[in-house]
């Protein structure tokens, strides 16, 4: 069966949205705190994950088909230029809601980029070499839906370290019910003690 370039649109613009409520259904119901918090030694944090996907869709559905957002609260290049992590991080001055408003905002202002353009429209990432900055809206979608799945997945396993939550966008929404999940782990490490 083929999709036509309609068809296509939509099913790649669901997939950025099912990318989209997944890394943020990792946050629902933690305190500010725990959101904040580094988990990992180069720092990374839910929040920290969910500014910097606001700040790739901002660029890459704004900057790219030469659309701006002008709202305070995105990383602006200098920004970036005195610290290469400040879409990583929220600051003393950002709330864990207004980081999630924001992204909310963006999202709606990249869907304002895909709903007005085909899935051929070009666009010019400015960060990218001028060898190969030229992409098609369609390879974009496909391109940030990507990013977006392996920062959802990053945030997965962050969440199931703090709380032991796990599942696609709600608890337990794709994993076997009732399983004995410590015996599980014995076993993997038996295994792995093998070697």
């Amino acid at each position: 069966m083929e999709i036509d370039g309609g068809d296509l649109k939509r099913h790649l613009w669901r997939d950025l949205q099912n990318q989209r409520d997944a890394l943020l259904s990792k946050l629902e119901g933690l305190p500010e705190r725990e959101l904040r918090l580094p988990r990992t030694p180069t720092g990374t944090s839910l929040l920290g994950i969910v500014k910097h996907a606001t700040n790739v869709e901002h660029g890459y559905f704004g900057r790219t088909f030469g659309r701006t957002l002008e709202d305070p609260a995105l990383v602006t290049d200098q920004q970036q230029a005195d610290d290469p992590q400040a879409d990583w991080y929220a600051t003393e001055h950002e709330t864990a809601a207004g980081v999630i408003d924001l992204y909310r905002r963006v999202q709606a202002f990249a869907d304002e980029t895909i709903d007005a353009t085909t899935l051929d429209t070009p666009g010019t990432v400015p960060w990218w070499p001028e060898r190969r900055n030229v992409i098609t809206l369609g390879r974009l979608l496909g391109y940030v839906s990507l990013d977006l799945a392996r920062h959802a997945g990053q945030a997965d396993i962050l969440r199931e370290g703090i709380d032991g939550a796990v599942g696609w966008t709600r608890p337990d929404d794709n994993v076997p019910q009732g399983y004995d999940w410590p015996a599980y782990v014995t076993k993997l490490t038996a295994i792995a003690d093998r070697f």
